[in-house]
């Protein structure tokens, strides 16, 4: 099977990526020295600098077929745990929403204690 090569030379056999907000991750097929296929996941973040422009952080993980079944079931037992336990609503979203009704149209914090200026002149 013929795949594609990325920078680094490596042959990349069957490649998936999932979008998540500011982050991706790829699900990457990959072939050894000795022809057997192992998997790569990749988080990439995008992230910004502080004058504006942005770079992507990368973090991968190599799995390989030897730990495909334990790797499953771990996977499958963590996440049912969570949604078991968490249900399926993401928290954040939750608490933003209400961050957003607290909210003035300038995006300050209604929540917080609105100051007058002064001067010294005043006391």
């Amino acid at each position: 099977m013929e795949g594609i090569k990325n920078e680094s030379g490596a042959e990349e056999i069957y490649s998936k990526a999932l979008r998540a907000g500011r982050r991706t991750y790829f699900f990457d097929v990959r072939e050894t020295r000795a022809g057997d296929y192992y998997l790569t996941i990749t988080e990439s973040k995008k992230n910004t600098n502080d004058d504006g422009s942005y770079y992507f952080k990368k973090h991968k993980i190599y799995l390989y077929k030897e730990d495909f079944e334990g790797f499953r079931e771990h996977l499958d037992k963590i996440t049912d745990f969570i949604l078991n336990e968490k249900g399926e609503e993401v928290i954040s979203e939750k608490h933003q929403s209400s961050y957003d009704e607290n909210s003035d149209e300038r995006g300050n914090n209604s929540s917080v204690d609105k100051f007058t200026d002064i001067t010294f002149d005043d006391i």
